[in-house]
């Protein structure tokens, strides 16, 4: 399969997840429970996080496209691992922290899907350079969202309690 094939499966594929993922979870802004949280200073706008999230999607699935193409690449495999397993811990943040309320946990899982990047950056550099260097937004990003996603833990140190009863209302299936 050509990587134009794989990028026109990939890159709506991943989007369409990573959407599908913060829709599901009621993410950002207009949610009742995220609008009581005390904010970081350096809180973007809302605007911010659709525009990057979409731009974001977009590079990983072209990352994951290209990981994919490369067939017969010493460490492939490796690279295809840690890339998909740091893109189930992405989706999974979102429910986790709009969803359940549980931004402690978020912290964690944000903080391992970085050092899941960062390795998958690493090995992905030796099956395709490009695909690595499309991974250097996606870890700036991660970085700045880790930093906020602490921020939201001190700033609220009872967050998951700010709407009792409704930690596990918040998702549409």
């Amino acid at each position: 399969m050509s990587f134009l094939r794989y990028a026109l499966i990939t890159m709506p594929l991943v989007l369409l997840l990573g959407i599908a993922s913060g829709r599901a979870s009621n993410s950002g802004y207009g949610n009742a429970w995220f609008d009581a949280l005390v904010k970081p200073e350096i809180m973007p706008p809302g605007w911010v996080f659709g525009a990057a999230w979409t731009l974001l999607y977009i590079l990983l699935g072209l990352v994951l496209a290209m990981i994919l193409h490369a067939r017969g690449a010493r460490g492939r495999g490796v690279a295809l691992a840690l890339f998909l397993g740091q893109l189930l811990l992405n989706f999974a943040w979102s429910p986790i922290f709009f969803a359940f309320h549980r931004v402690e946990e978020a912290l964690i899982v944000i903080v391992a899907m970085l050092a899941l990047s960062i390795a998958a950056t690493f090995v992905i550099a030796s099956v395709r350079r490009t695909a690595a260097l499309l991974m250097v937004p996606y870890l700036a990003w991660l970085s700045f969202a880790a930093l906020l996603n602490y921020q939201i833990v001190a700033l609220n140190p009872q967050a998951d309690r700010l709407v009792p009863g409704r930690a596990s209302a918040d998702i549409a299936l």
